[in-house]
Order: structure tokens, then sequence, then C-alpha cells
């Protein structure tokens, strides 16, 4: 929850532009922006591995104070831009926000326990949707929201929908039949070479020998 929210010390972007942003990150900064609540976008630079390291551990709600600018800012964390190779953060969004106000934002899960179904031989964990977009005030936003997986079997399922809210206020949005975790049994299939040589391991069907000479006269005379 965010009663308490990390505070940033900004200062504003007096040039725009690829190259000017890339000096900022050049000199540790990271350049961003705040909007919102009908006032005017305001381009900051923030003191980069600060505010990557709080990104990272799941902060999303943020007190800016921006130098010969206003203070005590809250704002809610809305987007990050990333370079070419999707890895390293080079841009965020900061929407201004009240801390009762109500805010749509997408929060991470975290799996935690131990599954029963995961002892059964060849049963792995499946992970597919890894955040939950809700609406919830903003005092109330978490992190991140845990799931227990301690009562998943093998071919069991934990859906959206079944996961508890930290909040009764809070509104799950995404799709209820969501999968959050599941456990499959993978069955191992038997190799080309497996299956060849099982075939040259199988006993050879014989048949009659065909008679010869006399013997072979003698029975087309009898079929005859």
């Amino acid at each position: 929850m965010h009663e308490n929210s990390p505070t940033l010390t900004a200062k504003k972007r007096e040039r725009l532009g690829s190259r000017y942003c890339k000096r900022i990150r050049d000199n540790g900064g990271l350049p961003a922006i705040v909007y919102g609540h009908g006032e005017q976008p305001v381009p900051i630079i923030v003191e980069a591995r600060n505010t990557l390291r709080l990104i990272n551990s799941g902060e999303k709600v943020f007190t800016i104070n921006l130098e010969g600018g206003f203070q005590n800012q809250t704002v809610l964390l809305k987007d990050l831009q990333f370079d070419y190779l999707g890895t390293n953060i080079v841009h965020a969004d900061f929407a201004r926000v009240d801390m009762n106000e109500r805010v749509t934002t997408r929060v991470s899960v975290h799996l935690v326990g131990e599954a029963p179904g995961l002892k059964k031989a060849g049963a792995v964990m499946i992970h597919p949707t890894t955040e939950l977009e809700i609406e919830c005030s903003v005092v109330e936003l978490p992190d991140f929201i845990e799931v227990s997986v301690r009562a998943l079997e093998a071919d069991g399922t934990i859906y959206a929908k079944d996961v508890e809210l930290p909040s009764k206020n809070m509104k799950l949005l995404t799709d209820g039949q969501a999968v959050v975790a599941h456990i499959v049994v993978q069955v191992e299939q038997p190799t080309a070479e497996a299956t060849e040589a099982g075939a040259a391991a199988a006993p050879e069907v014989l048949t009659a020998k065909k008679p010869e000479g006399d013997a072979a006269a003698k029975t087309d005379a009898k079929k005859k």
C-alpha cells in the first residue's frame, strides 16, 4: 500500500529530442514527463539508478519534488519506454494523482508456496499471466499481488477470477479466465531411434519353407 510513497527529486528538462535524452542517460539521468489533472505536461529528469531500482522492485506511486517548481506531487507510473532491444528503460511517464483517487493499473503477480502437483514425475508449472489489471484507490495500490499455489495439484489451474485481491475495494479488470498458474504433466514421447530399436528387437515371423525339387513337383500334382 502507498501511504508513504518514495520521493524522487527532479529537474526540469530544458530541451527535448532523442540526442539530448541520450546525453541525459549517459550522465546518469532518466528522462521522464509528468502530466494530468488539467495541468501542462512537464518534461523532467530524475536520477536513473535509484528510480530504476524502485521501478524494478514494483513501486508505482511516487512523490516528486521539482527543483524550482512543484513540491510533494503524488504521481502514478503510467508507462515505460525501452530501448530497441527491449531491455533497458529509457523514458518514464508519470500521471498526477490524488491518494484517494481511483486509478487503473497493472500489478505484478507473485506465486508463493510449494505446489503438491509438482511432486509428480514430469510435472511443470506454467505462469502465463504475470500481471493483473485492477482498479483501486492510489492509497491501496499494492506493489504486487501474492497468489498461493499450495493447493495446486497436477493438471490444476488458477484463473484470474480465483485470485483474492488484497482489498475488497479493489476491482479486477483482467479477464477472469486468464490463466495465472497451471501445472502440466509432460509425457515423454519415444524417439525415432527408440522406435527403430524396438522394431529391430521384435521377433521375426517365419513362414513355412517352400518345397524344392521332387517335393515341389508332388505338391503341384496334388494341387491339380
